[in-house]
């Protein structure tokens, strides 16, 4: 993969020849607007305070890129999070290269960039591919030669927006990775991906296990009887195991087997010890 070159290296040569630009060293910050293509969803707050320290401290050391959409305004391609960063130090102008670009080449150069940085969450990469298909009519084999991807990975990206609300929330918010996405996809039913992505960040597994997780519920689903020992992790188990949560506690685990099974409530106090009992005698 490219990363480790410069932004002409990951665009097109046929791109870079089309987009003429100029440099401002003070151009006024009010001028400048965000860039409509912006493939991050979200920067957090802590990151652009730390950001605006060391601005205040040492400047701007990249220039932002900016194309000029009228007389008086400016879009911004790259550097959002700069930009932002720079508003909060209250700085009156920043350094710029003025870059004409088409739309296309606006979301182009804001995905490499970011990719370059690592700003972008799986999700957002995913996001920002797809608007390059839907929008712009690019393959992934277009897409993959213009951010240093190869083209499974694009695909592979992409699918994570099949993903239900609730796990893109997780992956959004950085409590599943990846590959722990990627795994749960092999699922076939919106329900279990949500109830394994759930019982991922719950328990804290690993993408290996989650892998496992995900062969064990797909091989349930196929009838095929686990052996006598082994922990069965239904759909079925798994609603009850939640439904018992909600009363009991996070903690609580139900463990069912061909052999029967057991149902855990730990405790650390007395008081919780008393609580639990008053729950079940009630």
């Amino acid at each position: 993969m490219a990363l480790g070159k410069g932004l002409s290296s990951l665009i097109t040569e046929d791109t870079m020849s089309q987009m003429k630009q100029a440099y401002i060293a003070n151009l006024p910050i009010e001028r400048i607007v965000p860039n409509p293509y912006q493939p991050r969803a979200e920067i957090k707050p802590e990151t652009l305070v730390e950001l605006a320290d060391s601005i205040r401290e040492h400047g701007i050391i990249e220039p932002l890129i900016v194309t000029r959409k009228n007389e008086t305004t400016y879009e911004l391609i790259a550097g959002e999070r700069r930009w932002r960063a720079a508003k909060l130090a209250k700085m009156a102008t920043v350094p710029v290269v003025v870059k004409e670009a088409s739309p296309q080449q606006m979301l182009e150069l804001a995905i490499v960039e970011n990719i370059q940085r690592s700003d972008l969450n799986p999700l957002e990469e995913a996001m920002a591919f797809e608007q390059l298909v839907s929008m712009f009519k690019l393959s992934h084999l277009d897409i993959a030669k213009k951010v240093g991807y190869s083209r499974p990975a694009i695909a592979n990206k992409i699918r994570l927006l099949t993903l239900p609300t609730d796990v893109k929330k997780m992956l959004l918010n950085e409590e599943l990775s990846e590959g722990h996405a990627r795994a749960i996809l092999g699922l076939t039913s919106q329900e279990a991906m949500v109830e394994a992505a759930r019982i991922t960040v719950r328990d804290k597994l690993s993408v290996r296990a989650v892998e496992e997780l995900v062969r064990r519920l797909n091989q349930g689903k196929k009838d095929k009887p686990p052996r006598k020992n082994e922990r069965l992790i239904d759909e079925y188990t798994q609603k009850l195991e939640s439904t018992l949560q909600t009363k009991f506690g996070k903690k609580l685990s139900l463990q069912r087997s061909r052999r029967g099974g057991k149902i855990v409530i730990p405790f650390k106090t007395d008081e919780e010890l008393n609580r639990i009992y008053s729950l079940l005698t009630d």
